[in-house]
């Protein structure tokens, strides 16, 4: 669609929804979301935006423009990485059902890391029941879900084992507390074996 040369009416704004970010105003949103999920995982509800905005090598004035409140960094930060999370199902690697499924645990492991940080401030703002949660939740679950059960059909995983089951086991393993990462990681490898069929 040409793009008109006048000024929009605000029925066509509606209609055609925002419009997409200059070059530099877009690379200005991906490195202040890089900043916030550094800072956030870092540093929890005492990341200052300012903090964020100097690591992201931008004012305070550009966070301000793409995220007007300290809430819609917050969100804007988890939602992307339940998409980053989401994508990574679908990234083809070497190896088996099995080393797919457990490629995207150990993932599912950094997001958690994340996320913890990010929820109890999430919540306090929004509300438990706030809609961004169900969706991202129904989104984590159709990207994991199919791995798993391709890795039952394939042999690999007891068939009793429900995508809940392991999402709460590797869910609760990412969230010991002052555990140092190669210890998260050691006992995630045991607790998935424990899924593995013995025929």
């Amino acid at each position: 669609m040409a793009r008109s040369t006048g000024a929009p009416s605000a029925e066509r704004s509606a209609e055609a929804g925002p419009r997409p970010l200059r070059a530099d105003a877009k690379r200005n949103r991906e490195q202040l979301l890089a900043a916030a999920r550094e800072a956030f995982t870092e540093r929890g509800s005492s990341a200052s935006l300012e903090d964020i905005a100097r690591r992201a090598g931008v004012g305070v004035g550009t966070l301000y423009r793409h995220f007007p409140t300290r809430q819609d960094l917050v969100e804007a930060v988890y939602v992307d990485e339940v998409e980053a999370l989401c994508r990574s199902a679908g990234e083809g690697g070497e190896g088996s059902s099995w080393a797919a499924l457990v490629r995207w645990f150990d993932r599912f492991v950094d997001y958690v890391s994340t996320k913890r940080a990010l929820i109890d401030e999430m919540v306090a703002t929004i509300g438990q029941t706030a809609p961004v949660f169900r969706t991202c939740h129904d989104a984590i679950f159709a990207a994991g879900e199919p791995l798993l059960q391709q890795a039952k059909d394939d042999g690999y995983v007891r068939p009793d084992v429900a995508f809940t089951d392991a999402i709460r086991i590797v869910s609760g393993i990412s969230m010991i507390k002052n555990a140092q990462p190669a210890d998260v990681r050691r006992i995630l490898a045991v607790a998935l074996d424990g899924l593995r069929y013995r025929g």
